[in-house]
């Protein structure tokens, strides 16, 4: 019966695009990124947590002097048609910039499937609210990949299912009506009676069978469904204050030192080689 209506019982969901690396690529992927730069920020609703990136990268700040147009630009809606390639262009930089240098995925563990997502940032804010957004966009798009064949099937088989319950209701209505209408029908004119009473029983006995396999085939797709269902965790997520990452002081006057020494003996070397090439001449 499940082939019948071209369904798929008990088939085993593609699991290669998390699989391995790809897992840590799919969370630096372009699609990713930007669902998560378009979601609100918890902070403040009324900005997209994009907008604050923008604000943190002081891009607007150059906007107003060299492209005032661009400050009209809405990225949780439509704009016009001259705005939409700005708009796509400037999600589309802001992902690579991310992607470059604020974005680092790793794994904990080679043997372990515990990813790490940081998120390196000025705002903790930003850190903070946009590693959360990627984290719950790359998990919704994992279950909806994993249980979407087995979707597809519960829902025809559900449709299906229905069909036949409804034609087969409609049978035993058909039957019972045709008795109601011919109460005190002649007994030489059975016919009129039997031919469309039996008609209906047998199209109703013929969709209860193909109804109890399809019930059952239904049952087993859902089966099917909470099996593919996967199981997402999140073992640790940021807490506030965030980690802050700086130069001490004394690495600091050390790093300084180095390379003040570095630019002066570069210094002096161009200096004594200017000196050698003029006296020569």
């Amino acid at each position: 019966m499940a082939a019948l209506v071209g369904i798929d019982i008990g088939g085993k969901g593609d699991a290669g695009i998390f699989e391995g690396d790809n897992l840590q690529e799919l969370y630096k992927s372009r699609k990713m990124i930007e669902a998560a730069l378009l979601m609100p920020s918890e902070s403040d609703s009324s900005i997209l947590l994009l907008d604050r990136y923008l604000e943190l990268s002081q891009e607007k700040k150059g906007w107003k002097e060299k492209h005032p147009e661009l400050l009209q630009i809405r990225f949780n809606s439509h704009n016009n048609a001259n705005l939409q390639r700005a708009k796509d262009s400037i999600l589309n930089q802001a992902t690579i910039e991310i992607n470059k240098n604020n974005l680092v995925i790793d794994k904990l563990d080679a043997k372990l499937s515990i990813v790490k997502v940081d998120v390196k940032s000025e705002d903790e804010v930003f850190s903070k609210e946009f590693n959360e957004s990627l984290v719950y966009q790359v998990n919704k798009f994992y279950i909806e990949t994993k249980t979407k064949k087995s979707l597809e099937n519960v829902s025809i088989l559900q449709r299906k299912t229905d069909s036949v319950r409804a034609e087969m209701n409609s049978n035993i209505s058909v039957a019972a009506f045709t008795i109601d209408a011919t109460p005190n029908l002649n007994p030489t004119r059975q016919a009129q009676r039997l031919v469309p009473t039996q008609r209906s029983q047998v199209s109703a006995e013929t969709n209860k069978a193909i109804l109890a396999e399809l019930v059952k085939n239904l049952e087993i797709a859902k089966l099917g469904l909470l099996r593919e269902s996967p199981l997402i965790q999140k073992v640790d997520e940021p807490i506030y204050p965030l980690e802050k990452k700086a130069i001490g002081n004394i690495k600091g006057i050390l790093l300084g030192s180095f390379i003040s020494g570095f630019l002066i003996v570069f210094f002096l070397l161009i200096r004594k080689l200017f000196i050698s090439i003029m006296s020569q001449t």
